[in-house]
């Protein structure tokens, strides 16, 4: 038992101290999500009203948070690629611990990555509001709290997509398209630009079948005060997505292929 708990903690570690090293990675994943709240968020603001939300921008920061911790969280998974590809993982695997204990080790990598990410977000979030730049919005420190509660259960299921995705796969290129094919339906159908109240009839389902939709919703029920379901509800579905795709993702790891 000490030892799994030894082994999960050193994956962390090194997936940790990689993170720290790529400051390129840090300021791309940081910058990437300012740009959409205040380019793409200032811009179409302008032309849009939603009702109960006096600014756009101040709508979409819970999904643009989401956003960040989805591709950020996903994208994790191309490391087990790279792992294999320089022959880390089999130094990993003849190690005394099991396949599940590396699979958790990794997801907390991951998680830890998004979440230090999300931290930032937040604090300009907050800093946009106290400046004026985004109207309504207003980051307090037990919505800071609760926010991140939310985006370290959501990160690790999308964490733990991501290596799911990065065992099956033998090339980076080949993780980047499948990656990529998944990540835009789950942000595009997620309602973190638009309301998913009053949709189309064809759309409402797909949008409902989205895990990503319930954790914006939970993060906009948090941050502004406004969401289609309940708070409870939303955690609910975050939860058990969360727990389907890590015992998915230690199944993968067991058959995963070296």
């Amino acid at each position: 038992m000490n030892n799994e708990i030894s082994g999960i903690l050193a994956i962390w570690y090194r997936e940790f101290k990689v993170f720290l090293r790529e400051k390129s990675r840090i300021v791309g994943s940081i910058i990437n999500p300012v740009l959409w709240l205040l380019i793409f968020g200032g811009g179409l603001g302008r032309s849009v009203a939603v009702a109960g939300v006096m600014n756009y921008q101040a709508f979409i920061f819970p999904g643009i948070l989401a956003q960040a911790v989805l591709f950020s969280s996903v994208f994790y998974g191309v490391y087990i690629v790279w792992d294999r590809k320089i022959d880390f993982l089999k130094e990993v695997l003849i190690a005394p611990i099991s396949r599940t204990s590396i699979f958790v080790g990794k997801v907390l990598g991951g998680v830890t990555d998004s979440v230090i990410q999300a931290i930032i977000l937040l604090f300009l979030g907050w800093l946009f509001g106290r400046l004026g730049i985004i109207g309504g919005l207003h980051i307090t420190f037990g919505i800071f709290i609760v926010t991140l509660l939310i985006l370290f259960v959501s990160t690790a299921s999308l964490a733990s997509v991501g290596l799911i995705i990065g065992s099956l796969m033998e090339s980076p290129e080949g993780f980047q398209l499948i990656s990529s094919f998944l990540l835009f339906p789950l942000f595009f159908l997620s309602g973190a630009l638009f309301p998913i109240n009053n949709l189309p009839v064809w759309l409402t389902p797909i949008t409902l079948a989205d895990p990503l939709t319930y954790t914006v919703d939970a993060l906009r029920n948090v941050i502004l005060g406004t969401a289609r379901f309940s708070l409870s509800f939303d955690l609910t579905i975050i939860s058990a997505f969360t727990l389907l795709v890590i015992f998915i993702g230690t199944y993968a790891f067991e058959k995963m292929k070296i």
